[in-house]
């Protein structure tokens, strides 16, 4: 009998995630499912609005976005930091829209001091005075910058792994993955939460998706949050021509995570929009309990509002907010 996590682990050997991601597709969704009602309650989705709020032009070479410098044939707005008062009033607007938590990104290698990371600092505290949580997604960080952001009221930092530690530099060449860790390790360490998950779709193996989240659920404590991305092929990046994520893969990472990670947000992020309502409904099921919410993420399309709307109408969730 394979061991399903009930207790919460952060021992688990990339041989145990993988069997659990090749296990029958029914047996893995209830197993993950009656995971998810130990823990949380299966009507409660948090909605998470995402706003870039710094686009184009970076330094990274990261194959499947369109905001890296590095590819040029994608058609891109590229646009300067925005002004705080701005973007506070835009999550004011998602706020009254049902979301609880506004996340913001911009397009940067790593922070740098001065009057942009201020204007960053000065959002933060915006949006947490508005009664939202703050998330913020800026690339690499040192340990005082990181402190700065906690002290500022930031709720959650978004920093991706994206793969697994061997498939990564089929995908990025300009950091490495310990780059990664340590930002995270930094924001650990200020008492902020970590959003830190990855992309299926771009050509990694199962192996791959298993050693992703065998790295995501040994962490202690678990990330806090934990965005399922499934590839948006972009004309002009590297990735275009991959063929659109199965849902029953997508789903299968989501059972996979909520069983490793049992108290986990899970996150329907990038790819959501290419999918049915009785679709995303499956992964609902497997323990996804948040969702991007809004028309664009970043730069990628997203389910629209109404639609959601009428999901969570369809589905008898409570949204958190």
């Amino acid at each position: 009998m394979l061991d399903t996590g009930q207790d919460i682990r952060s021992d688990w050997t990339v041989d145990e995630v993988e069997a659990l991601l090749r296990l029958p597709l029914l047996d893995l969704v209830g197993r993950a499912n009656s995971i998810h009602r130990m823990h949380h309650d299966p009507s409660d989705i948090q909605k998470a609005s995402l706003l870039s709020i710094k686009t184009g032009s970076c330094p990274e070479d990261c194959a499947y976005c369109p905001q890296s410098a590095h590819h040029r044939e994608v058609e891109l707005t590229r646009e300067k930091l925005m002004n705080p008062g701005h973007v506070v009033s835009l999550a004011k607007r998602a706020r009254d829209a049902g979301a609880a938590r506004f996340c913001m990104g911009a397009a940067w290698r790593q922070v740098r001091d001065g009057e942009e990371f201020n204007n960053v600092l000065e959002m933060i505290r915006g949006v947490r005075n508005l009664g939202m949580e703050a998330c913020v997604t800026l690339g690499m960080l040192k340990p005082h910058q990181a402190q700065r952001l906690a002290e500022a009221g930031l709720t959650a930092y978004n920093h991706n792994l994206d793969t697994s530690p061997e498939f990564y530099s089929e995908i990025i060449g300009t950091r490495t993955y310990q780059d990664r860790l340590e930002t995270l390790g930094y924001c650990r360490d200020e008492g902020i939460d970590l959003c830190c998950g990855g992309i299926i779709g771009m050509g990694e193996s199962l192996r791959d998706r298993a050693a992703l989240l065998q790295v995501l659920a040994n962490f202690d404590p678990h990330p806090e949050s934990v965005p399922i991305n499934a590839l948006v092929p972009i004309k002009g990046t590297p990735l275009e021509h991959r063929d659109k994520v199965s849902i029953f893969d997508l789903v299968r990472m989501v059972a996979t995570a909520r069983i490793t990670m049992p108290e986990t947000r899970v996150r329907l992020s990038a790819g959501r929009s290419d999918f049915s309502t009785a679709e995303q409904a499956l992964c609902f099921l497997a323990g996804a309990n948040s969702v991007f919410y809004g028309d664009v993420l970043l730069t990628a399309p997203n389910a629209g509002t109404q639609n959601d709307q009428d999901m969570f109408a369809a589905l008898g969730a409570v949204a958190e907010g």
